[in-house]
Formats: structure tokens, C-alpha cells, sequence
């Protein structure tokens, strides 16, 4: 094959990879747009029922705005296609429930979208300084002349040194430039931006090794202990062989270190309270910055819990499937030796018998499913009174005064407040000239309640309702005024 036959072979294989077929589609704008707006930056998971109700918002809206290529089908029917493309996966969460998630090939091209959507420029100083710094990095570590390792080393410790003594005495600081920090701003977030598809692989990686471990289990051409064998290889070089796996490694190494953890951080803050990010960083990008250690531990815990699966399955499997399974076949294989050789001491050498390939099924009409309990027709034991004295009556006169407001008598004497036929300028005199009957704590409440549904508005400033309980005794309670229209003030303005 030539060199140009196999570059295109190289070529088409990239573009049948499941990130450019999405890409490469009429509706690709469509579906990364929905993909950002559902799963956010984190790829949280997402319930089905919730993720196919949001599709069919999220295209409704689109199509009313003009929009002409939105695929057809409702969120469910959609979300299958999606599947089928592998965009989209569905699992089971801790808590047993259905959940969509972005697998990473989704995850890349929203990657590659967001980048081609940030202003970046081709060539700048900050990516030369970017490139010279980790070559110089990567040489001084990967270096096998131990002299020229530590002739890199003293270069990098006296340029340290000696520019801690300018800053020292005084020199005048250096400012990096706002191109500068545009691009260095633009890196780390296409940087961070990679981190969740990584973890998607890795992920993803995990549950293919579980699914291929039951189907060798289900297979039954290997024994258990090869099988389990292979799972503890293959999750050893998964961590060691791959990049996605070495990736995890270190994340979890950094994570593991407080220290690390800690100087992340505050480097972040600093890079947020410089002067220029406000101008050059919007609210998006402070915030994912902002969550990059979150980021990264949400990214872990799916992972482990992923492995935590795999585990757990082989485990279940091993334990409650093959080892009763083995035991039950190891008895029965016992029992038919046995009867076999009862049978063979009794006949001669030429004697035959004929074994039917499967067992005769017992033909049953009904079985029973419950059966007679006398329990069942014995009586309950009479219930007992606990106090045998008679409760105490109650005339109705205390049971209406331990009741709720008397809305009807409240309400006339309202009405005829507002035709002055009581003398009252607000609710709290109204109140107090009541009857002790109509003065209980509780009218208050229903006099409150007509007033508002008459509109009649309440004042900032305060008034007292003496309240009288049923009892006898009084208490006092500071209510905002309510003050109530004059009826002549009424007919003059209706008579003008």
C-alpha cells in the first residue's frame, strides 16, 4: 500500500470514529447545542424520563425559532438514535434509577466545538514561552546523561536565583501583557475542558471489561479463576498502559496530596483576582475555572464507582450463581453415579436400559398457595376501656367559644361599620367595642380576614385590640391600623 493510500485508509477510519460522525450530520448543531444545554460542563447524569421531556422542550423552542434541520420523534425515540450513534449511554445509578450520560465520544466533540468557538490566536508569545518551558522540562527529567541533568538543573536554580534577588532589591516587576494572558487564560481552559471525555474513557473502558467478563462467565469455557485473573490484568494495564488510565493515576495521586490540592487552588484564585481577568474571562469561564478541583473529584468518583461495579458483579456472580450452581451439579452427578452402580450390580453386562434425554414434566391442574391456619378464625381479643370514668360534657355555648372566628356576626357588625351605624374610625376601635363575646383572641384573625377582602389597606403604624378570652382573661395584641373610609366622605364624592 503507498503512502498516500494508507494516510486516506487513517483518514476514514478517523472519520467513522463515532466523534466526527456526529460532527459530520446536517442536525450536528442541533445536537451539540442540546447536549451543552442538558448536561452542562460535568456530564452529570440525567434521568430518562427528565432528559426525554427537556429534548422535546429544547427542539419545540428551537423550531419556533426558525430552525429547519431538528430531528423528528419524540424525546424517547430520539434518544434511542443517539444511543445507537454512541453519544449517549444509559446506566443505572446508585440508587438503581435509569440515567442517560454523554459517553466521550459526545464529550470530544463538545470539546472541539467549544475551542473552535473561543478567539484563539495562532502564534503569540505566551505559546512559544509555553513550548520552550516544557521541552526544556521534559529534557531535565527525561534526560539519561546524569551531567547534562544536572547542568539543566543548576541553569533552572541560578536563573531562579537570580530572579528572587531582583525582586528582592527592589527592581521593578515585570507585567505580563493582556495577549499574554488571553492565550495562557485559553490553554488552561482547553486544558481543563479535556479532563471530563478522559474520564468518560476510562469509564467507559470499565464497564467494556465488565460486560466482556460476564459474557466469558456465561460462555462456561474457561474456569472462573482464569477469568478473574484476566479482570485483575486487564484493570492493571488499564491504569498503567493507557493514557486515559495514567491520566486517572495521576489525578488520583493529586488528589490524594493536600498539598497539591491546596497549591491548585490558590494558584486559581490568584489567576482570578488578576487585574486583566476580569476583562478577559466571562462568568462561564471564571466558573470553570473556579470548579476545576470539583471537576476532577466528580470525574474520579464516577470512575471508581464504575470499577467499584465491576467488582461487585464478579462478586455476585461468583458467589451466588457458580458456587450453588457447582454444588447442586456435584450432587446430582453423586446420586446418578450411585443409582448407576445399585443398577449395574443387579444386571448382567449386556443389559440395557433407556434414559430419557430431558425429564418427564409432572402435570399439576392447581397447586395450593395457602393452606387452612386456624389462627385465622380465632376473634380478637375485646378491646378494654383504659379509664372507665365518662368523659366531660360540653354545652355547645364552650365548644363555639373554643372554636374559630363568628364570621357572620363579624361581618355585620363590619357592614354596619361602614355605613356608620357604629361609631369606629379604624378595625381596632370596631374591635373594642364589641361585645366580650366577639373580643376572643381568634375574632381578631376573622376581622382581619374581612377587611381584606373589602381591600381596605393596612397602615405602617400600630393599634392595640384588647382581647378577651373565654376565660375571663384579657390580653392586649398590636395589630397594623386599619383605618376605615368615612361613609359621608363617600356621598359627597357620589354626589359630585
Amino acid at each position: 500500500m503507498s503512502e498516500i493510500a494508507g494516510e486516506l485508509a487513517r483518514v476514514k477510519g478517523a472519520f467513522a470514529q463515532p466523534t466526527l460522525t456526529l460532527l459530520h450530520q446536517r442536525q450536528a448543531p442541533v445536537v451539540i447545542t442540546i447536549f451543552r444545554a442538558a448536561f452542562g460542563r460535568n456530564n452529570k447524569p440525567i434521568p430518562t424520563a427528565r432528559l426525554h421531556t427537556q429534548v422535546e422542550e429544547h427542539l419545540a423552542e428551537m423550531a419556533l425559532a426558525g430552525e429547519s434541520e431538528v430531528p423528528s420523534g419524540s424525546g424517547r425515540d430520539i434518544c434511542q438514535r443517539w444511543m445507537r450513534g454512541q453519544w449517549l449511554v444509559r446506566s443505572l445509578d446508585e440508587q438503581g434509577n435509569e440515567v442517560y450520560s454523554l459517553t466521550s465520544h459526545a464529550q470530544q466533540a463538545l470539546e472541539l466545538v467549544k475551542n473552535l468557538a473561543r478567539d484563539r490566536a495562532t502564534l503569540s508569545e505566551h505559546r512559544i514561552a509555553t513550548i520552550l518551558g516544557t521541552v526544556r522540562r521534559f529534557n531535565a527529567e527525561a534526560n539519561p546523561d546524569r551531567g547534562a541533568r544536572v547542568s539543566l538543573l543548576n541553569e533552572e536554580i541560578a536563573r531562579l536565583k537570580a530572579e528572587r534577588d531582583r525582586l528582592v532589591d527592589g527592581a521593578d516587576m515585570v507585567s505580563a501583557t493582556e495577549d499574554y494572558m488571553v492565550e495562557g487564560f485559553t490553554e488552561l481552559l482547553s486544558l481543563i475542558s479535556a479532563l471530563p471525555s478522559d474520564f468518560a474513557r476510562v469509564e467507559e473502558r470499565f464497564a467494556t471489561i465488565r460486560a466482556e467478563i460476564l459474557a466469558a462467565f456465561r460462555a462456561e469455557d474457561r474456569p472462573a479463576g482464569e477469568v478473574i485473573d484476566e479482570y485483575l490484568a486487564r484493570a492493571d494495564s488499564l491504569m498503567t498502559a493507557t493514557h486515559e488510565g495514567r491520566a486517572f493515576e495521576g489525578a488520583f495521586a493529586l488528589l490524594r496530596d493536600d498539598a497539591l490540592v491546596t497549591q491548585l487552588r490558590e494558584d486559581l484564585s490568584a489567576l482570578l483576582d488578576h487585574p486583566l481577568s476580569d476583562a478577559i474571562l466571562g462568568d462561564a469561564d471564571r466558573a470553570e475555572l473556579r470548579g476545576t478541583v470539583r471537576l476532577v473529584r466528580d470525574g474520579l468518583d464516577r470512575v471508581l464507582a464504575q470499577r467499584s461495579r465491576v467488582t461487585a458483579t464478579l462478586k455476585e456472580y461468583i458467589v451466588s450463581h457458580d458456587a450453588a450452581r457447582d454444588r447442586e451439579l456435584e450432587q446430582t452427578l453423586r446420586q446418578v453415579e450411585s443409582e448407576l452402580m445399585t443398577w449395574m450390580a443387579r444386571t448382567g453386562p449386556r443389559a440395557t436400559h433407556e434414559v430419557a434425554l430431558l425429564p418427564s414434566r409432572v402435570n399439576v391442574d392447581h397447586l395450593r398457595e395457602r393452606f387452612y391456619d386456624p389462627a385465622d378464625d380465632v376473634l380478637p381479643e375485646r378491646i378494654s376501656a383504659a379509664d372507665a370514668t365518662p368523659a366531660p360534657t360540653l354545652s355547645l355555648a364552650e365548644l363555639m367559644a373554643q372554636g374559630g372566628p363568628q364570621l357572620g356576626s363579624l361581618r355585620q357588625r363590619l357592614d354596619d361599620a361602614l355605613r356608620d351605624l357604629l361609631p369606629a374610625a379604624s378595625l381596632g376601635e370596631l374591635f373594642d367595642s364589641l361585645e366580650p363575646s366577639l373580643r376572643r383572641p381568634v375574632e381578631i384573625f376573622g376581622l382581619l380576614h374581612l377587611a381584606a377582602n373589602r381591600d381596605l389597606g393596612a397602615e405602617e403604624t400600630l393599634e392595640s385590640f384588647a382581647a378577651v378570652r373565654p376565660d375571663g382573661s384579657r390580653r392586649t395584641f398590636a395589630v397594623p391600623r386599619t383605618p376605615l373610609p368615612d361613609p359621608d366622605l363617600d356621598r359627597e364624592e357620589s354626589t359630585a
